[in-house]
């Protein structure tokens, strides 16, 4: 498997799981952290993965 892959399906997966996080979790409390936030920090950790494997995909094949 290619990192470009990798980099995809691992962003791909962050999203998945971030967005029900931050869409959903606002009544939960937990003590250190708030799992919206968290849920919005994987959003945007899932989506420079998906951006950055598509750009190495666009790369390796050109």
């Amino acid at each position: 498997m290619s990192k470009a892959m990798k980099d995809l399906l691992e962003g791909v997966v962050l999203v998945l799981v971030g967005l029900p996080l931050w869409l959903f979790t606002e009544d939960v409390d937990v003590p250190v952290v708030t799992l919206t936030k968290v849920g919005l920090v994987m959003l945007c950790v899932g989506g420079v993965l998906v951006a950055t494997g598509l750009y190495r995909g666009v790369r390796e094949s050109g």
